[in-house]
């Protein structure tokens, strides 16, 4: 398939939103292109480089189709978007030179299961270990932090009270006097994985080898490492008490 891409120093996970700002040329014509044609584009991580302005860049050949959901136009051509990951792809060739925007061939990429019954046990444990992480974010006594905001496509439910360690899963900003909303878990492992890849607040590189694993069972495997390290480190305040993640405010681009 041919893709409009859009790298950014982000790793967007299939069922995440991911706010956007559109103020440079090409991507006001990207994102045009993509309105009027109703087509998604591809997000890739950027390994070197910048987002804007001239200059080369080199980014991973596995990124994430972003379908936009909403969209703002400013008068001056300027937009604002909402997107969300719909799922996977690897770029076969890039074109530079066809389009103002990067266009690249690329093929979607199947979600292979694995094993069945391990990665049923697999999202079962990660599950309850990443209960324990939301839990260590919360700040002790003397300590301040910002609340997580990651903003996902998932099932959700209203909720009266948010003290228990389930109710951090909440990912929408309540609306005044009403109840908080939170994440129902996903039943199924690929789901799951991917929206635990998305929330958990680690280094890109790491992420980016979430989105590129080959079976939802090697992803929840390596999320399970993940959390437990996490959980380790969060335990003794061993790293900087930082609990905010990528998708906090608009991306600029």
């Amino acid at each position: 398939m041919e893709l409009p891409l859009f790298p950014l120093h982000t790793v967007l996970c299939p069922g995440i939103a991911l706010p956007l700002h559109i103020f440079e040329q090409r991507y006001r014509e990207l994102v045009r292109h993509c309105i009027e044609s109703e087509s998604p584009f591809g997000v890739v991580l950027i390994r070197d480089g910048r987002e804007v302005g001239p200059g080369s860049i080199s980014f991973s050949a596995v990124g994430t189709l972003a379908e936009i959901r909403q969209a703002g136009r400013y008068p001056d051509g300027r937009y604002d978007l909402l997107v969300v990951g719909t799922g996977r792809f690897a770029i076969e060739e890039v074109d530079a030179d066809a389009r103002p925007y990067l266009l690249a061939q690329a093929n979607l990429l199947a979600d292979d299961l694995g094993d069945e019954a391990e990665a049923q046990r697999l999202a079962n444990r990660a599950t309850r270990r990443f209960v324990d992480y939301l839990e260590l974010l919360q700040p002790r006594d003397g300590e301040t932090a910002d609340e997580i905001d990651v903003r996902v496509e998932v099932e959700t439910e209203r909720i009266p009270d948010a003290d228990s360690a389930e109710d951090l899963l909440a990912t929408d900003e309540p609306e005044e006097d009403s109840p908080t909303r939170r994440v129902v878990i996903p039943d199924d492992p690929t789901t799951l994985s991917y929206l635990l890849s998305g929330i958990i607040q680690i280094e890109l590189p790491r992420r980016q080898a979430l989105l590129e694993a080959e079976t939802t069972e090697e992803r929840l495997r390596l999320l399970v490492a993940l959390i437990e390290r996490e959980t380790f480190l969060l335990r003794r305040r061993l790293r900087a008490f930082v609990p905010r993640v990528e998708a906090t405010g608009p991306r600029r681009s």
